[in-house]
């Protein structure tokens, strides 16, 4: 007599690449006041799973990453760091898309 097992894959829990509170402040260094204010601010935007559960993306974990690089060497303020982040991110698109561009020609 033989056993088949077969497995629901819908049963299954999804892998997910989303970071938990603790593990984001373990992963980029950022004090956790900090992290509130960029939550506060929108310049991230975690999923939230109930009342207090944030999920963060991988994107900001290196976005974070970055900030907290910047407003460490050059001694800014958080609001200062987001700006100049959203500006190099920016200057990448812009270079991509001049990139993509030269391309077609």
């Amino acid at each position: 007599m033989a056993l088949h097992i077969r497995i629901n894959n819908d049963e299954l829990p999804v892998r997910s690449e989303l970071v938990v509170w603790a593990e984001f402040i373990d992963l980029t260094g950022i004090h956790p006041s900090r992290l509130g204010e960029l939550v506060e601010l929108g310049w991230i935007c975690p999923d939230k799973q109930g009342e207090e559960c944030y999920l963060f993306h991988p994107r900001d974990v290196y976005r974070v990453s970055k900030l907290e690089r910047l407003c460490r060497d050059f001694e800014l303020p958080a609001l200062a760091g987001t700006i100049i982040v959203d500006l190099l991110e920016r200057i990448d698109d812009l270079d991509r898309q001049v990139r993509d561009l030269r391309r077609l020609l």
